[in-house]
């Protein structure tokens, strides 16, 4: 049999997907070991024991001058600022990119700017955003919109546009309105790709996130990992980082599910 048609069972598809995790903590570990038995103080690499007793501390124990548990806290005010962004990101590119694909009007007065925008380096323009929108949320919010939503909403009007014509001219044959073709034929089409666009911006949203607050926040879990990088805390950081990957996974995981729940029809994705 071809190795094209060998599909591992259950139990092997499970032992192949946690092999690479295993082999990355192999590896650290080891080179832990290694530069802590050539230096016991080194602060470079933690044991990973460090690591799972600095996360019990950071997830239980509260702040001494406040009381507050600051990983919550933190994890409160990124997740909120990072949810806004994405929301009003995939608002602006279904209206955007439905737009473009259906109207021709739309579609030469918008496309040639969306994909001149989407060229624009958006962490080029946090230092403009900071000065329009001032220190608070909403440059960190914008930021994130700007960063996202021009990929969103060209890769939706090309969505749109691949939509066979034939069902097009079927449904104005039926008498349906330019509305009634958009919600009844473009929507359901354009709806799976628009949270497939939304799980592939997760990483970059995130990133644009801890960009932003890392440079002008005073809670957040991009904020803490820069404030706590002045000593060297790795343990710390490396516990953050954890999470913030535990984080984007669980909502990876929940648009995915979201997705076969919604439209089982799709084939099976990544």
């Amino acid at each position: 049999m071809r190795l094209i048609n060998r599909i591992p069972s259950r139990p092997t598809a499970f032992a192949l997907a946690a092999l690479p995790f295993v082999l990355v903590v192999i590896a650290y570990a080891v080179a832990s070991d290694i530069r802590l038995t050539a230096n016991p103080a080194d602060k470079l690499l933690p044991a990973p024991s460090t690591i799972g007793d600095t996360a019990v501390r950071l997830f239980t124990q509260g702040d001494r001058r406040t009381g507050e548990i600051l990983l919550w806290k933190d994890t409160w005010a990124s997740l909120i600022r990072l949810l806004g962004g994405v929301a009003i990101a995939a608002t602006l590119s279904l209206v955007i990119g439905m737009g473009i694909g259906l109207l021709p009007y739309v579609r030469r007065t918008f496309s040639g700017f969306v994909a001149v925008i989407s060229m624009v380096p958006p962490l080029a323009l946090l230092p403009i955003l900071f000065i329009v929108f001032g220190l608070g949320e909403t440059s960190k919010v914008v930021l994130i919109v700007i960063g996202i939503t021009p990929f969103m909403t060209r890769d939706l009007s090309q969505k749109v546009l691949d939509i066979p014509h034939e069902q097009i001219v079927k449904a104005q044959t039926l008498g349906a309105s330019t509305f009634v073709i958009a919600l009844r034929v473009a929507l359901p089409q354009v709806l799976p790709r628009l949270i497939a666009n939304v799980r592939l911006s997760l990483g970059s949203a995130w990133l644009f996130l801890i960009a932003a607050e890392a440079v002008a926040s005073d809670v957040g879990l991009g904020y803490r990992i820069f404030l706590v990088r002045r000593y060297l805390a790795m343990d710390v950081i490396l516990t953050y980082v954890a999470w913030i990957t535990l984080l984007a996974f669980l909502i990876d995981w929940g648009l995915r599910t979201l997705s076969r729940k919604a439209f089982p029809w799709l084939e099976a994705g990544l």
